[in-house]
């Protein structure tokens, strides 16, 4: 209770000043611990941080998107690197419900190549970039029977196309309802992105049902 400490996340940074006061609290000392989102684990450079501490790592290994592996293992890393940068060497505490998981046992260890070794086979197993180019697309509208049918429609289109491609769905996004709009999500995998693009272009309507709003995103960062 009585250590001194400070919150840095994105209300933080919303606040003029905010930000850049709670990093200079932790440069000069002025703080003792520091307490945030994954904001505090990029760029960062605090030699006086001997420990860290990872609340629910395993958050992100239950988000439907094939990089959540990669990003877990990237956050641990990353987060890791935090501590012991000065003189005095660092401890690095992770709360996990699945300490087994590759993700989190090659953070652990250190293990890049081991981690990238695993991924890049299950990866490859699945068709997943980087051995195939991906796009989403991404149907909505305010009435859900309306951006279904627009989802079921797209999808019996892309059906329809030559042989070398790979759908997934339509089904209902991560994010099924957002800002007041129903989300359906169509993925289409093919080892060219030439065919994936050929493929959008003769499948996707010209002029979409009233209300509804068709999103295509290439080479997707984020599927929620």
């Amino acid at each position: 209770p009585n250590v001194t400490h400070a919150v840095l996340d994105r209300d933080t940074a919303r606040r003029r000043g905010g930000a850049s006061a709670v990093v200079e609290a932790m440069q000069t000392c002025a703080i003792a611990c520091l307490i945030g989102t994954q904001m505090v684990a990029k760029g960062h450079d605090f030699p006086g941080v001997t420990a860290v501490g990872v609340l629910s790592a395993d958050t992100m290994l239950h988000f439907p998107d094939f990089r959540s592996a990669e990003k877990t293992f990237q956050l641990l890393a990353q987060v890791a690197g935090r501590a012991g940068r000065g003189d005095t060497p660092g401890t690095v505490h992770v709360q996990t419900f699945h300490p087994g998981h590759p993700a989190i046992r090659r953070a652990a260890e250190h293990d890049v190549a081991g981690f990238a070794e695993a991924e890049l086979e299950f990866r490859r197993a699945f068709f997943y970039p980087p051995f195939s180019e991906l796009a989403a697309v991404l149907v909505s509208s305010p009435d859900r029977y309306r951006a279904e049918s627009s989802a079921t429609d797209l999808g019996k289109a892309l059906r329809c196309l030559p042989d070398g491609l790979r759908l997934s769905g339509p089904a209902p996004a991560p994010l099924e309802r957002l800002q007041g709009r129903w989300r359906f999500q169509v993925l289409l995998r093919a080892v060219d992105r030439r065919a994936v693009l050929a493929a959008l272009e003769a499948a996707i309507p010209d002029r979409t049902p009233a209300g509804v709003q068709i999103a295509v995103d290439v080479d997707p960062q984020d599927l929620m």
